[in-house]
């Protein structure tokens, strides 16, 4: 049996993505597609990125933070990111995401906005 490749949760507006272990141009497709309904059928004002599970990541996940960070400014909502492990962190610095996207600790700090 198969792991499901993403896990969602909605808190209020918020809407946290639970990523896999590897974050391709395979299910990269899949998350823009889910992603894409639940923000047409919900009011989303800010998207959360757990990267906790997350060891490997290839330019598609890059995109894909790219294009929910544009689609989120552009609607006046944020993203964030929370969980990121060496691996990842250092993908995200040579992508420029940490540039455009906050980082934090906790999904509860996430979610807030605030390390607090």
């Amino acid at each position: 049996m198969t792991e499901p490749t993403f896990f969602y949760e909605a808190k209020g507006q918020v809407l946290v993505i639970h990523l896999p272990k590897e974050l391709d141009h395979h299910n990269c497709r899949n998350l823009r597609y889910e992603t894409d309904l639940l923000l047409s059928e919900n009011y989303i004002t800010r998207m959360v990125f757990d990267f906790s599970r997350t060891v490997f990541m290839d330019s598609s996940g890059i995109g894909i933070l790219l294009n929910r960070y544009k689609q989120m400014q552009r609607s006046g909502g944020s993203v964030a990111i929370y969980g990121v492990g060496v691996q990842i962190n250092r993908i995200l610095n040579l992508g420029g995401i940490w540039n455009l996207i906050n980082g934090f600790s906790s999904k509860e700090a996430a979610i807030a906005g605030t390390e607090g």
